[in-house]
């Protein structure tokens, strides 16, 4: 594969170039202002490495990793500098791209994988104007012409990218690059043809896609829309299954986000960039809810200004999982515009070592037993440029079912992915009453069957009879004061709406209030949080655990949330 991209890339590099825009779509990528002025002060932050460098070419920089190498040559720090878009931001956006044209724009360098030409391709023409004001008519000569060769390397290599979101980048990238580009006409019907057949295979009727990432939904709905945007700026139709496909993962969407608009964090992905979803959904032109189930294996519990999101079905396998994490019955717990209960998210930003522990079921709300995660990381394989491990040992069976009924709607659910070593099986309900004041929450651990029980009076006897510990965790938002109350029986959780939660448990276990992290997409390092951790042991077939957030008695039922979010990426 890096054979072939190397070859077309340099091949493309021999054709004759693109000289002007024949149509401009309009610059839809948003970006962080915050990590733009970062930029422009030297502190470069890609994939979880910070880089002091002021006054330096990004290319001079020697990689830490080959994730800190892809994500500088995708471009999406152009959105970040545009986001500022002042003159000191495109002086330095515009010597970044001409050195990058320089060193790599003839096919060199370990940025020519289809779905990189794509992502960059995409940026550069949704910059344009941002990048060439001011620029000689040479430059944007050399401009057009990497442009040029990009196009024509996606028009061979498209297909060597992954499936999902990698190849989505990159027929997206060849689509603009037929409508935008003279003399690149002639790839715009393939680009469309394709992009359809693609959304076909990779979007089910349940409007999810194979690795149950939210966050990567919604880059490939905000892709979908962009691409349907610019043909139709054209006056050109989409094919009948991108149409399709956009009006499928859009009341999915809806379904995985919060109350106060952010995804629910699972499976590598956060809580989405500021403003694409509400940006996304709007220019879909779709307005349907998704109608009571499950969607792309998630199941959302809303009531008054609460929301609820699980994880209800088995964590993707194979290729599709290598950014998925361990969190089957896992959920996140949202009042309003103030998170309470989350997951700590995905380590990937902040190094290799986060990213594993990300992914392991502690890092969850959810309960896990004797230190294993409900699925496990295999070794590692190549994944597009970068090594993954695979999730392993996954969850097969996870029931699900949900209820409605005058006061509350429930949700109930188990997986198997402990029956193999400790024959126990995981079910946890969820109750949340229709006014959103609270949230009533039991764990069981059950030996099912006969051969089940063997396995668990094996792993009991291994445990000389002090039983199989089990640990319930609940991670807390970084943004919520947190106390213990009542002896030690209870904790209650400030929000900064002026909102107070309380948390109780009942049954055979031990309340302990735990240091853990919230990794957020856009900061310098994991922030410092609180987690609710209930401990016990197993000493029988079943064992059961009862748990509860409340709101105060004396919190008003609304409560008009005026406190503002500060500016923060540290």
């Amino acid at each position: 594969m890096r054979f072939l991209n190397r070859l077309h890339a340099r091949l493309a590099a021999r054709a004759r170039g693109a000289t002007a825009f024949v149509s401009h779509p309009e610059p839809r990528t948003i970006g962080y202002f915050a990590r733009g002025r970062q930029m422009l002060a030297g502190n470069l932050m890609f994939a979880g490495h910070l880089v002091e460098a002021p006054d330096t070419l990004l290319w001079d920089l020697t990689p830490p990793d080959d994730a800190f190498s892809e994500e500088i040559h995708g471009f999406g720090w152009l959105d970040d500098l545009a986001a500022v878009g002042d003159f000191k931001a495109r002086a330095l956006a515009q010597a970044w791209l001409l050195s990058w044209i320089e060193r790599y724009g003839t096919g060199s360098g370990p940025g020519w994988t289809p779905e990189l030409a794509g992502r960059r391709l995409i940026r550069w023409v949704h910059h344009a104007l941002f990048l060439l004001r001011g620029q000689s008519p040479e430059v944007s000569e050399k401009v057009f012409a990497a442009l040029a060769v990009q196009s024509r390397f996606l028009a061979k290599r498209w297909q060597g990218a992954a499936p999902g979101l990698p190849r989505f980048e990159a027929l997206t990238g060849l689509l603009y690059a037929g409508i935008a580009l003279e003399g690149m006409e002639g790839q715009l019907e393939p680009a469309r043809f394709a992009l359809g057949e693609e959304c076909a295979r990779q979007v089910d009727e349940q409007g999810g896609i194979p690795t149950r990432n939210p966050e990567e939904l919604l880059e490939v709905f905000t892709l979908l829309t962009w691409a349907r945007a610019a043909l139709e700026e054209v006056d050109l139709k989409p094919d009948q299954s991108h149409t399709t496909a956009v009006d499928r993962i859009a009341p999915t969407l809806r379904t995985l986000r919060h109350a106060d608009g952010g995804l629910a964090r699972f499976h590598g992905g956060g809580r989405g960039l500021e403003g694409r979803l509400d940006h996304a959904l709007a220019a879909c032109r779709n307005k349907k809810k998704q109608s009571d189930g499950l969607a792309m294996g998630f199941v959302r519990l809303s009531g008054g200004r609460t929301s609820v999101i699980a994880d209800a079905a088995p964590p993707p396998s194979g290729r599709a999982s290598a950014q998925a994490h361990a969190s089957t019955l896992a959920f996140e717990l949202t009042s309003g515009r103030r998170p309470v209960i989350v997951n700590c998210g995905s380590g990937g930003g902040f190094g290799e070592d986060w990213r594993r522990a990300g992914r392991a079921t502690p890092s969850h709300s959810v309960l896990s037993l004797q230190g294993y995660s409900s699925a496990r990381l295999g070794s590692p394989k190549w994944v597009g440029m970068v090594q993954r491990e695979l999730l392993e040992d996954l969850p097969q069976h996870v029931p699900t079912q949900l209820s409605d009924s005058e006061d509350t709607v429930r949700f109930e659910g188990g997986h198997d992915g402990y029956v193999a070593l400790q024959g126990l099986t995981h079910a946890r309900s969820l109750e949340l009453s229709h006014d959103g004041r609270s949230l009533q929450g039991e764990d069981y651990l059950i030996a099912l069957d006969d051969p089940a029980k063997k396995r668990f009076d094996k792993a009991l006897d291994a445990s000389r009879l002090e039983g199989l510990p089990f640990e319930a965790r609940f991670h807390i938002h970084p943004e919520a004061d947190v106390a213990i109350d009542l002896g030690g029986s209870a904790v209650s959780m400030a929000l900064r709406s002026g909102e107070i939660w309380v948390f109780r448990y009942d049954g055979p276990a031990k309340m302990t209030l735990e240091p853990s992290v919230y990794l957020e997409k856009g900061r310098l390092r994991p922030r410092a949080t609180q987690q609710i951790v209930l401990t016990g042991r197993a000493m029988e077939y079943a064992t059961r655990v009862q748990w509860s957030f409340a709101k105060a008695q004396d919190t008003a039922i609304a409560i008009r949330d005026l406190a503002q979010d500060q500016v923060d990426v540290t």
